[in-house]
């Protein structure tokens, strides 16, 4: 991945990816690349913080390596572990041949026997790939503390092999979604950017760019409904991707503009609990009828 960066480049490689965003999260991108900084990016489910981890893999050319976080999440998931099956098969042949610990503890204890797990795929890359650490608030405070020295050094140690460094830096994303707060540790080694949903005119130029043939007038009634649907008290707002899943359900539905039947019929694409959906039923009528609040 030989390239220049520029601001200008992540601009025009972000549209050209059909990624629609604001001058702060095209900056905050640029600068993660050329200060080769990890990029902490928090907001609600749904707003699109992994998705740039994806478009980044695609503009630079390079493959992505995901960590999908969650409770209980540990260092021989997330970096490595042995083969012990593997191992057992070499220690029973030596055994046979009748080799000394000392002889077979070489062969077993070396990169054949090991099971690579993302973040030493990510620093043991023979080329910079994109690592991304998604949901990282999902993983245990000590799994948190177990990143800073990769973070830090873009190094890990492995007792039978010793340190290894990363021949090349990844670019690391991090997402979070705010279940719990992320310590001062991780944020300083970090640059941080929040992301929310986007507004009415936004999403509807998502709509336009991601939902070919929908009409125009009908891409801005659903990005305003949905915006109004955001704005309830629900157990989980409509995603970027389920407005553009519903989107494209009113296509292959013929409809032509949003009244009551069409979107009772589909809102279950938008709302995936019963009493969220009952809840927005109560209020279409207020937001069919005028514009979001």
């Amino acid at each position: 991945m030989c390239m220049e960066i520029t601001l200008d480049y992540i601009q025009d490689g972000l549209r050209l990816c059909k990624y629609l965003t604001v001058p702060k999260v095209e900056t905050a991108v640029y600068l993660a690349l050329v200060l080769e900084k990890p990029l902490l990016v928090e907001g609600p489910a749904g707003v699109g913080k992994t998705e740039i981890a994806k478009v980044l893999a695609e503009l630079l050319q390079t493959d992505l390596i995901r960590l999908q976080c969650y409770e209980g999440l540990d260092e021989s998931k997330a970096l490595y572990e042995w083969n012990y099956q593997k191992q057992l098969l070499r220690i029973q042949t030596d055994t046979a041949q009748a080799l000394s610990w000392e002889g077979a503890s070489e062969h077993i204890f070396s990169q054949d026997y090991l099971l690579k797990r993302p973040l030493l795929q990510a620093i043991s890359a023979r080329q910079k790939v994109v690592l991304l650490i998604d949901e990282v608030d999902k993983a245990d405070e000590e799994f948190e503390a177990f990143l800073l020295e990769l973070l830090s050094d873009f190094q890990v140690s492995i007792p039978e092999l010793g340190t290894v460094r990363a021949v090349h830096r990844p670019v690391v994303i991090l997402t979070s979604n705010r279940v719990r707060e992320l310590s001062e540790a991780l944020k300083r080694r970090c640059l941080h950017l929040y992301i929310d949903f986007p507004g009415v005119e936004m999403e509807a130029k998502i709509i336009a760019l991601k939902v070919v043939n929908l009409d125009e007038n009908l891409q801005r009634q659903v990005a305003r409904f949905v915006n109004n649907l955001r704005k309830l008290d629900v157990k989980k707002p409509p995603s970027i991707a389920e407005t553009l899943d519903w989107a494209r359900a009113l296509l292959a539905l013929g409809v032509k503009e949003l009244d009551v039947q069409a979107v009772k019929r589909s809102l279950n694409l938008l709302l995936k609990h019963e009493e969220d959906i009952r809840l927005a039923e109560g209020r279409l009528g207020d937001f069919l009828r005028g514009p979001s609040a």
